[in-house]
């Protein structure tokens, strides 16, 4: 059996249930994109774990998950044999100019330094009206009322007219924002805990013990408590940016 990553604070992993919440946050937006991956040859820039990758393999003809780290690219290789997997600077990807019908890169752009490099890159390997899905955590909420981000493994946040503003000038169009927010259920564990992301990153600060009832509640989260939707962007937790390569 495969050995899971362990926890660095700047990637999630399935299986963990303190880490519940944040990996069926990620998860929701794999699975809102799949459909969008159907039949098509997929690069994944920074894959992380590699569970994501896994999940567009359902849909897709092929997938190619990148990622910098080595020990990452060597867990996804012997973990998920139908990713085709390899390490890569994702400023410059190792793919030919028009090869890629969608690039996946979900969670990574704001770990980059050059952003613009990167969806430039993008927009390269990706054939004429291949599509570009990109989430990143919403700056406005993240990190709110501060210009560097909270998270020592993010270099730069973005909040949804930069992120689209991003987009557009690496030559995208029909750039499209979606903002992921907490659904019913996860809004009443909101109101129980007194804001479910604070009681995590309280605990997570002092490292003391979890109370019984928040624990119980972060592992009963599913995907499906999160909601995506194109209203309301400055309030949502992430953004989904799609768009098409001009």
């Amino acid at each position: 059996m495969t050995s899971s990553l362990p926890l660095t604070g700047e990637r999630t992993v399935p299986g963990i249930a303190v880490e519940n919440y944040w990996f069926r946050r990620h998860e929701i937006v794999y699975t809102a994109i799949a459909d969008r991956c159907t039949g098509a040859v997929v690069l994944e820039a920074g894959c992380g774990e590699g569970y994501g990758a896994d999940l567009l393999a359902g849909t897709a003809r092929r997938v190619l998950a990148l990622d910098y780290d080595a020990a990452t690219v060597a867990h996804v290789r012997a973990r998920y044999p139908r990713v085709a997997v390899s390490r890569a600077n994702l400023v410059a990807l190792p793919v030919p100019d028009g090869s890629i019908d969608v690039v996946v890169s979900l969670q990574v752009i704001e770990h980059l330094w050059a952003q613009e490099r990167f969806l430039r890159e993008c927009r390269r390997v990706l054939r004429p009206g291949g599509t570009l899905l990109v989430s990143t955590p919403n700056r406005i909420t993240f990190s709110p009322g501060r210009d560097t981000p909270l998270n020592p493994f993010h270099t730069r946040e973005l909040d949804p007219a930069e992120l689209a503003g991003l987009v557009v000038d690496a030559g995208f169009d029909d750039v499209v924002v979606h903002g992921l927010h907490h659904g019913p259920r996860l809004r009443a564990a909101d109101a129980r805990h007194g804001g479910l992301i604070e009681a995590q990153t309280r605990l997570a600060l002092s490292g003391e013990p979890w109370p019984a009832a928040l624990a119980a509640d972060v592992a009963a989260v599913r995907s499906t408590d999160f909601e995506l939707r194109t209203d309301d962007l400055d309030a949502s937790l992430d953004l989904l940016v799609a768009a098409v390569r001009r």
